[in-house]
C-alpha cells in the first residue's frame, strides 16, 4: 500500500501482516478479509470505514484515530485499544471474537458489541455506560471501575462483575445469568 490517503475505497482479501501502515488515512473506506496480522498503524485514522471478516490480531494501535468504525465477523487477539487516539473514538462489534484484548482506560459509552466472544479482556477503568453487550460470550474478561450505568447484558453468558467495583446502576441483565453479580459478594444461594 503506497498511497497515504485513502477514501470511498475498497479492499478484498489484501493482506498487510507485519507491515508497517504508519500515518495512512482511511476515509469511508470498506475491508473485507483482510489480514493486519501484526501491522503497525501509528498515527493512522480510519473514518467512517468498515471492517468486514478481517484479522486484526496484535495490531499496534498506538495513536491511531479510530472515528466511526464497525467491525464485523472480525478477529482482534491482542489488540491494545487503550494506546488509540481516545479522541472521537467511535466503535462497534457484531459478531466479532475479541480475545486477551484491553479496553482499558477509554470512554467507550454508547459502544456496541453485539453476539460477541470477548475473552480475557480488559475493561479497566473504563466508560461502558448505555453500551451494549446483548449476547456475547465475556468469559475471563476484567470490569474493574467500569461505568457500566445503563449497559445492556440481556442474553450475555459468562460474566463476572463486581457490583461493589462497578456502577451497574439501570443496567440490564437477564435470568440466570444475573446471578453471577452475586459471585463476589460472598454470600451462599442455595
Amino acid at each position: 500500500m503506497t498511497p497515504n490517503e485513502c477514501e470511498n475505497q475498497q479492499f478484498q482479501k489484501a493482506t498487510w501482516s507485519n507491515e508497517n501502515l504508519k500515518h495512512k488515512k482511511f476515509s469511508n473506506c470498506i475491508f473485507e478479509n483482510c489480514d493486519f496480522t501484526h501491522s503497525d498503524l501509528t498515527g493512522s485514522k480510519f473514518l467512517d470505514c468498515k471492517l468486514l471478516h478481517c484479522n486484526m490480531s496484535l495490531v499496534k494501535f498506538d495513536g491511531c484515530r479510530l472515528q466511526g468504525l464497525e467491525f464485523k465477523n472480525c478477529k482482534f487477539v491482542g489488540a491494545n485499544f487503550g494506546k488509540c487516539d481516545p479522541m472521537f473514538l467511535g466503535l462497534k462489534f457484531f459478531d466479532c471474537l475479541i480475545d486477551t484484548s484491553n479496553f482499558s482506560d477509554l470512554n467507550l459509552k454508547n459502544t456496541l458489541f453485539l453476539h460477541c466472544t470477548i475473552r480475557d479482556t480488559h475493561f479497566t477503568n473504563t466508560n461502558l455506560s448505555e453500551s451494549d453487550f446483548s449476547e456475547s460470550d465475556l468469559k475471563g474478561s476484567i470490569f474493574h471501575n467500569a461505568n457500566l450505568t445503563k449497559a445492556n447484558f440481556v442474553g450475555a453468558v459468562n460474566y463476572s462483575i463486581n457490583p461493589l467495583t462497578n456502577p451497574l446502576k439501570n443496567a440490564k441483565f437477564s435470568k440466570p445469568e444475573v446471578l453471577a453479580l452475586l459471585d463476589d459478594l460472598g454470600i451462599i444461594i442455595e
